[in-house]
């Protein structure tokens, strides 16, 4: 308890799986917590639980493909406490299909692009201002196994993929600032939005070409594994970790 006393956390996609999850873990663990998300009943229901236990919250509704719906997260933060000092880019989205590339449409292609991989970019800018300035902070970025191995859909992989570079980016430009970014890569991970996922919507080509490289019998993450390691290199436990790129999937896409 108390390794991130006094700390103030932005966390994205904060209404339901990893980010609800890392969003309690947090506030059990001293932090002043923002969340966001679209879904607005879900982010105050996570509020509401947080705050039930002894925790300091705030919920900011937040599409994070929406430029200007970042920077309010950002301001409304800095002016309910005064600073940053932790951001957790979270939210995201996966291709129901996981599409091959050349079955790949332009919906998928934007929505993905958009959310994961905008969405992060808008985030992180905003965030970064102040952690600069002030010098200190961390950034966590939630990317996906797919996006280091590319197994998946050919845009979901590409949005996540991307989300490794920016983190490498910005741990080069902010290590003179004492500001860090790391990227955590969860493999299959049990939340609502994968629960979604139908079988018969699945692409057979591209399924069975993971099969090959994947041991698809290995346990599936929990979200509480993958909050455990956000926890960790957003505290100053990792203040010598920067620009890593962490797989959390049980050895399944060694």
């Amino acid at each position: 308890m108390g390794r991130l006393d006094g700390k103030v956390a932005v966390i994205t996609g904060g209404n339901s799986g990893i980010g609800a999850c890392t969003a309690e873990l947090f506030a059990k663990e001293g932090a002043k917590v923002v969340i966001s998300a679209r879904r607005v009943e879900q982010l105050e229901a996570v509020a509401d639980k947080i705050k039930a236990a002894g925790g300091e919250v705030l919920a900011v509704p937040c599409d994070i493909s929406k430029k200007e719906q970042c920077a309010e997260v950002v301001s409304k933060t800095v002016e309910a406490f005064g600073t940053i000092d932790i951001l957790v880019n979270n939210a995201g989205v996966v291709d129901n299909g996981i599409e091959a590339i050349e079955k790949v449409t332009d919906q998928t292609i934007d929505t993905l692009i958009d959310i994961n991989t905008k969405g992060t970019l808008y985030m992180t800018r905003e965030v970064s201002k102040v952690l600069i300035e002030k010098k200190a902070g961390s950034i966590v970025n939630v990317s996906s196994v797919a996006g280091y191995t590319g197994g998946g859909g050919a845009a979901y992989v590409a949005s996540k993929a991307a989300v490794i570079g920016l983190t490498k980016n910005v741990a080069m430009r902010s290590a003179v600032a004492n500001v860090r970014c790391n990227a955590l890569c969860p493999g299959s991970v049990v939340t609502p939005m994968t629960a979604g996922m139908k079988r018969e919507n699945l692409d057979p080509d591209m399924m069975g070409a993971m099969a090959k490289h994947a041991d698809l019998t290995l346990p599936v993450c929990q979200p509480a594994e993958v909050a455990n390691a956000i926890l960790f290199l957003a505290s100053d436990e990792a203040s010598a970790i920067t620009g890593q790129v962490i797989v959390i999937d049980h050895g399944a896409d060694l």
